[in-house]
């Protein structure tokens, strides 16, 4: 096994959060389970997934077969739109921890708000009380609006202890960013070398990266790391799994972050939450 030097942010309970997780959005099957062991082994210890992934039971076949201590691997999974409401969204985390053989996860989101379904708030409760139940350590929520955990907060006097939210370098999402911290959540990023954006193309990215003689996904996964933003690259690829995660001793400067900041397409060019659902 490699020993992968993962920086770490913290919760707002003050429990310990990596900086570096490992994305799985795509892999399933025994590939994916292949790459996902590989990733664990390599040093990796948070793991996300979801139950609209389809590949919890690869997951979980991942970590046993990784020698990993199940206990060391914090296993992240989501509420599926279908799923939202008081009792399916117990009902679908059950699921979810069948398919994973484990008897809790670390980290439970709400996937989408899906505004169409009024049921957010439900879903929410319920995590409430599955965090309350000791099924899950922490919870939080996925793709959600400043003014969306307003809402949750309002209803309940309890704030997510995560937001993933769409975030890369042409994605820098700095008004959501604002709110969690004023209001102790971590800002978990997915996505973050970009997409359909062809960021890793980008001219200022490849500059920044050619400073540092490092490759430009670095560059995009330092920039969110040096904000205490989470980001959670995927790969089935052994080597590019260890670059992902080998930021030390890339130091940006203010002439680098001037450049990236160049990349912004603005808060329009996310998914906007208030519109797009998923089930």
């Amino acid at each position: 096994m490699t020993t992968l030097r993962i920086p770490q942010t913290a919760l707002a309970d003050g429990s310990p959060f990596p900086l570096i997780g490992f994305g799985t959005s795509s892999l399933r099957g025994v590939e994916g389970a292949n790459a996902i062991t590989g990733a664990l082994q390599a040093g990796y210890r948070l793991v996300d997934t979801a139950a609209q992934y389809g590949n919890e039971a690869a997951v979980g076949d991942a970590i046993r077969r990784s020698g990993v201590d199940v206990d060391e691997v914090l296993v992240t999974t989501k509420i599926a739109g279908g799923d939202q409401g008081r009792d399916a969204a117990r009902a679908g985390f059950k699921e979810s921890l069948r398919r994973l053989g484990l008897p809790r996860t670390h980290l439970l989101l709400i996937h989408w708000p899906n505004p169409s379904r009024g049921l957010a708030l439900d879903t929410w409760r319920t995590l409430i009380d599955l965090k309350s139940e000791g099924l899950t350590a922490h919870i939080g929520v996925s793709n959600f609006r400043p003014e969306q955990l307003q809402e949750l907060f309002d209803a309940t006097g309890v704030w997510p202890e995560v937001n993933q939210i769409q975030l890369s370098p042409a994605l820098p999402r700095q008004a959501s960013l604002a709110f969690h911290r004023e209001h102790g959540i971590v800002t978990e990023g997915w996505g973050p070398l970009g997409g359909r954006d062809g960021l890793g193309a980008q001219f200022a990215l490849q500059s920044v990266a050619r400073k540092h003689d490092v490759d430009p996904t670095q560059i995009s996964l330092r920039w969110a790391v040096d904000q205490g933003v989470t980001v959670i690259p995927k790969s089935a690829n052994p080597q590019r799994q260890i670059t992902n995660a080998s930021l030390d001793g890339i130091a940006l400067d203010d002439e680098d972050r001037a450049k990236l900041a160049s990349l912004d397409l603005g808060e329009d060019a996310a998914w906007d939450s208030r519109e797009h659902e998923e089930w």
